[in-house]
């Protein structure tokens, strides 16, 4: 496990935090990868907000999709309302569907075709947060929970691939400063992910019966603009407070799922365009 150096970055440099979770790694049908964004100096901020909703509600458990009940269904749904409705704070997630994956493109290895699909996560966010702000220095740093693998250094292979892409196709040494592996039950911004993750693929799956359950995806789905989330569609590329993502496995395979416009509820700040991309 890497040591992690909690100093702030020098002035000028604007650091990312990025704490993810996975999902979906038993036999279910799909697997996922989530990641809640924030300002690396908005870590105080987020550890009072989390606190004050809990204060408020009187809730001292882990907070677990896995855990949403009835009984404690009014800070969940006041959870989700409260992410949407801060605006420095972005979910971006991954879905796949076990059956898509095509096992000869990943050795017939469907650990390592998890492994590769996480990385793919990352590379994808990090070079479109680099893009969008290109006149400024970023860097990046990932807390997650221990990824579900074999192989026992699996935060340090994700560190040193999305390092070594990166640097190929932009140019820039080490944007990704680290990976921390993190115990999600001391790590709130972890668990938060865990509740936005486990809503979305669990809402690809089709089977929730729980009536909580449904109650936090329904206001997921509101606060989206949209009337429910099911497997039918994902969010386009450029959509930043709380992007899904289908992967379909393998590109000669056509996708099932299409991208819907999000309409949010809470707007969210919109970003100016890199200069490549401006016209006029």
């Amino acid at each position: 496990m890497a040591t992690e150096d909690t100093r702030d970055p020098p002035p000028g440099v604007r650091r990312w935090l990025i704490s993810c979770d996975e999902s979906g790694v038993g036999g279910q049908r799909f697997y996922g990868f989530g990641t809640l964004w924030m300002g690396w100096q908005r870590r105080g901020d987020f550890q009072a907000l989390i606190r004050q909703v809990r204060e408020q509600h009187r809730y001292t458990c882990e907070m677990k999709w896995n855990d949403v009940s009835t009984g404690v269904l009014p800070f969940y749904a006041d959870l989700v309302d409260t992410f949407f409705k801060t605006k420095w704070l972005l979910f971006h997630c991954l879905v796949v569907e076990k059956a898509s994956v095509i096992r000869e493109l990943h050795d017939g290895d469907l650990d390592l075709a998890r492994r590769k699909h996480f990385t793919a996560l990352l590379l994808n966010k990090i070079r479109r947060a680099l893009r969008t702000f290109p006149d400024r220095e970023q860097t990046f740093r990932v807390w997650v929970d221990p990824i579900a693998s074999r192989y026992p250094k699996a935060d340090e292979v994700v560190e040193i691939i999305t390092n070594n892409v990166l640097a190929k196709a932009l140019g820039r040494a080490r944007p990704l400063d680290s990976v921390i592996t993190k115990d999600s039950r001391e790590t709130p911004a972890i668990q938060l992910c865990d509740v936005l993750l486990g809503a979305v693929v669990a809402a690809f799956e089709g089977r929730v019966a729980s009536t909580a359950k449904l109650e936090v995806q329904r206001r997921i789905a509101d606060c989206l603009g949209w009337p429910y989330l099911r497997a039918e569609w994902d969010t386009y590329p450029r959509e930043r407070k709380f992007n899904i993502w289908h992967l379909w496995d393998g590109p000669s395979k056509p996708r099932r799922v299409k991208a819907r416009a999000v309409v949010l509820k809470h707007p969210f700040p919109a970003v100016r365009p890199p200069p490549e991309a401006r016209t006029g």
